[in-house]
């Protein structure tokens, strides 16, 4: 698919068909996180890759909506702040960014294999530590379910690019 029509396909998917995602499409949308570019290319993020069938009760405690768990993957991407690049003029950590771009590359490749996503961050982040047994220094930035869509996109709404764009300066 051509990178525009790409773009513009993807929608946030808030109905899934339960039928399996094929490990091959999922391979390749792992793979497609995996080539994201980061600060240093320290990669400084993980993907948790998550079986809802039967676990649709703990699961729903990150976030509590019933399509969260209508598709048969969630995915959960977390940042290593202990992995990634700091600037060195007042320490800002890349992680977050870092882990914001692979999800990035996650769900514009689930949208060119024929798969929904929906970007979460309205989460719980104690019930996502929890779920996920993550260590302290590991943290949970971003979830979508991964799955075939049951429903259709509505019009987009956006701002045009005039209104979002400054030239030179502020």
């Amino acid at each position: 698919m051509e990178f525009q029509e790409l773009i513009r396909k993807r929608y946030s998917v808030r109905a899934y068909e339960s039928r399996p995602v094929e490990e091959e499409k999922l391979t390749r949308i792992l793979d497609a996180a995996g080539l994201a570019p980061t600060a240093c290319n320290l990669q400084p993020f993980r993907i948790v890759v998550l079986q809802t069938k039967g676990r649709e009760k703990e699961l729903g405690r990150i976030y509590h909506r019933d399509w969260f768990v209508q598709a048969p993957l969630v995915l959960a991407v977390c940042a290593l702040p202990g992995e990634s690049w700091k600037r060195k003029h007042d320490g800002w950590d890349a992680s977050e960014v870092d882990a914001t771009i692979a999800m990035d590359h996650l769900i514009l490749a689930a949208t060119d294999e024929g798969l929904g996503t929906c970007w979460i961050a309205a989460f719980d982040p104690k019930a996502a530590r929890e779920v996920l047994g993550l260590p302290p220094d590991v943290v949970p930035v971003a979830f979508t379910p991964l799955g075939y869509p049951a429903d259709s996109p509505g019009p987009k709404k956006r701002r045009p690019a005039a209104d979002l764009v400054r030239r030179e300066r502020w």
